[in-house]
């Protein structure tokens, strides 16, 4: 059975960062992706120079129209990443209760990038925009701590807080949330984070169940950028293959990333030399040449069962 996703994310022409990102590795694993591209860049802006367009929300709805008009607007997956306009989102969630309309099965996979390590790096005004139309429609959330805490209104300082946090995003709407990464200690010491998973599933019988889930992720010291938009591809594809076991997706979802970012440090410092810092075109994401570990990744990252 076919399973096609509709990918509303950046586009860069150089590198890899949102479409860029999500494309290649959920194709790879069988799905069809239908991209819309919110930005058109020549790079992302992490570079010294950028260039490029910005797609508006009428632009977007636009383009959406075309697509409902040829009746091809059956999807089974929408995944959204990274903007910076509360128009745009809303035009996004608009779209989503559209196609859920029409499938009512289908599964909305949301990175809601707002900030990270206590600041926000998107306008203020999309805060609420999050937090009161865009999580009560998804799925699926990959949150780091920081956003987490932002959207429930909660500071996490231990595991208990956190699962405290994702039971409220729960309620919020989302059955599965991963923060993608936390502040608290890791039990492997102080050159990993800690990740934490929460699935809520329905008994046949009509009662619930939630599976919690942490993760010990090493830590890489280097800027990557794209990363996020990797992950969250990653997860959509292997809860999909995985859909009732939290544990499997995420620990295929964390070493998908493990061996793509092994393989881009690796390549970036070859490129660099001895004792220099590799510069942003050198870090941009091996992705193409871990097409066999996207595949089938060896799974260098277990989960364990979390209180």
């Amino acid at each position: 059975m076919e399973c096609r996703v509709l990918s509303i994310q950046s586009h860069v022409v150089r590198g890899y960062v949102g479409n860029k990102s999500a494309s290649f590795p959920l194709q790879v694993l069988g799905f069809e992706v239908d991209s819309i591209n919110s930005v058109q860049f020549s790079n992302h802006t992490g570079y010294s120079h950028w260039k490029g367009q910005v797609l508006t929300a009428d632009e977007l709805h636009v383009l959406y129209e075309g697509i409902k008009l040829n009746n091809v607007h059956h999807y089974d997956y929408v995944l959204t990443g990274y903007t910076r306009d509360t128009s745009f989102l809303e035009m996004v969630v608009d779209i989503v209760q559209e196609l859920k309309t029409a499938n009512p099965n289908l599964v909305y996979v949301c990175d809601p990038v707002l900030g990270d390590h206590g600041s926000m790096y998107v306008p203020q005004n999309l805060y609420p925009v999050y937090k009161n139309k865009v999580v009560p429609v998804a799925d699926i959330i990959t949150p780091n701590q920081f956003e987490a805490e932002l959207l429930t209104g909660k500071n996490i300082s231990t595991e208990k807080d956190a699962v405290e946090v994702m039971d409220l995003l729960h309620a919020m709407g989302p059955d599965t949330v991963v923060i993608t990464s936390s502040d608290l200690p890791s039990r492997l010491g102080d050159r990993f984070l800690v990740s934490l998973g929460s699935q809520r599933h329905v008994r046949p019988d009509g009662t619930r169940t939630t599976q919690r889930v942490r993760i010990e992720v090493p830590k890489v010291d280097a800027v990557f950028v794209g990363t996020g938009d990797l992950f969250a591809a990653m997860l959509l594809a292997w809860t999909h293959h995985y859909p009732n076991d939290l544990k499997t997706a995420c620990e295929k979802t964390f070493s998908v990333m493990h061996h793509v970012i092994q393989r881009t440090i690796s390549y970036a410092h070859e490129l660099a030399g001895p004792g220099r810092r590799p510069s942003p075109p050198q870090l941009e994401l091996r992705m193409i040449q871990s097409k066999a570990d996207i595949e089938d990744p060896a799974i260098v990252t277990e989960a364990t069962s979390s209180c």
